[in-house]
């Protein structure tokens, strides 16, 4: 069979082979040799036999390393049970695997039970999100302390990682509490549930941290950037207001993505205030005008203080750190943020004059 021209004598060869090791694992001093002739047979089927031999291989502790590796590489759906199960796949063929296949692959090797924390170490140093992701929704992973960190600070930028780290068994008091600055109103609540945590108490502490940050800091020089591109950056935020596209997490990317002109031109839409009005805001003594904005257009007061925090490294400090800290008293309804807003713009247009 094995010098038959035929595919289907190939075919049944390799699952024959394969049947009768699952029944008679070999002895260690004929498995090279075996190992020789299942890779070279498994190289001549076809993609439907190399998908059941690795459903049959996947849990196989006898199968030849170098199959195992071969079909860990193969298209998706032939790759998927290996990378899954195989007790054969060693630390170093999944690091091959992260560095080397499609993105899918590399989800599989996040979501394998029990990955140990040195493959754990190279998905959050590759920091692509849907692995991470993954990572982070697999409870058996052995993850770090160290790496339970990076992925709370990774969640900062990408929220599907919050939701899986809130449950996370992995998840201490302290990396808690840094989570919850940037998570919505649910997951919020379960955080809270799981660890007691107080919401005024921590948002008048990361408020002081951050107040105490900026004193001790010199000053950072605002971003400057030229008339050009801010025209562009209007035209995108109109095209996307037309469009019913503007959305308040929009608002909230452009600042992370330190886009200051982007985050003007668009709260100033969304919010129906003028960019004069808004730039007084953001260069005011106070974050209190600011904040209220934020809020008419419904940004969560959950992610204000590190928004602005972000916008004091764009904007040369401002707005300052004087006055209430107004985000601390409860959610406003949009109408009232937006009448405070204009209150607060026109008093302080009042004692320019």
């Amino acid at each position: 069979m094995a010098r038959s021209r035929s595919g289907d004598d190939r075919q049944r060869l390799l699952l024959a082979i394969t049947a009768l090791c699952d029944a008679n694992p070999p002895a260690e001093e004929i498995s090279e040799v075996l190992g020789e002739v299942l890779l070279m047979l498994a190289q001549q089927v076809e993609r439907d036999v190399r998908r059941t031999l690795a459903e049959r291989l996947a849990h196989a502790d006898w199968a030849p390393h170098a199959l195992i590796n071969m079909l860990a590489l193969d298209q998706i759906q032939i790759a998927r049970p290996i990378l899954a199960s195989s007790p054969v796949l060693r630390d170093e063929d999944m690091i091959v695997v992260l560095l080397q296949a499609t993105i899918e692959h590399q989800i599989e090797v996040a979501r394998r039970p029990a990955l140990s924390g040195r493959v754990a170490d190279v998905i959050i140093d590759r920091a692509e999100p849907a692995t991470l992701t993954a990572l982070a929704s697999n409870r058996t992973a052995e993850i770090s302390p160290d790496g339970v960190r990076r992925l709370v600070e990774h969640s900062r930028r990408i929220a599907a990682l919050r939701a899986p780290l809130t449950r996370h068994p992995r998840l201490t008091d302290v990396l808690a509490e840094q989570l919850y600055q940037w998570v919505g109103t649910a997951l919020r609540q379960a955080i809270g549930a799981r660890f007691q945590i107080d919401e005024e108490d921590l948002n008048v502490s990361v408020q002081e941290a951050v107040d105490k940050a900026f004193r001790d800091s010199p000053t950072p020089a605002p971003v400057v950037e030229s008339a050009e591109f801010e025209e562009s950056e209007r035209r995108l935020v109109a095209k996307l207001h037309a469009a019913d596209q503007l959305r308040p997490s929009y608002l909230v990317r452009a600042v992370r993505e330190r886009r200051l002109n982007l985050f003007v031109h668009g709260l100033a839409a969304l919010g129906g205030f003028s960019v004069a009005e808004i730039r007084g805001a953001l260069n005011a003594g106070s974050p209190e005008a600011i904040y209220y904005a934020c809020s008419a257009v419904g940004i969560d007061r959950a992610v204000f203080v590190a928004m602005i925090n972000e916008i004091r490294l764009m904007n040369g400090g401002a707005p300052g750190t004087y006055g209430a800290q107004v985000w601390l008293r409860g959610s406003m309804s949009a109408a009232s943020s937006a009448r405070a807003f204009r209150a607060l713009v026109r008093d302080n247009s009042s004692s320019a004059v």
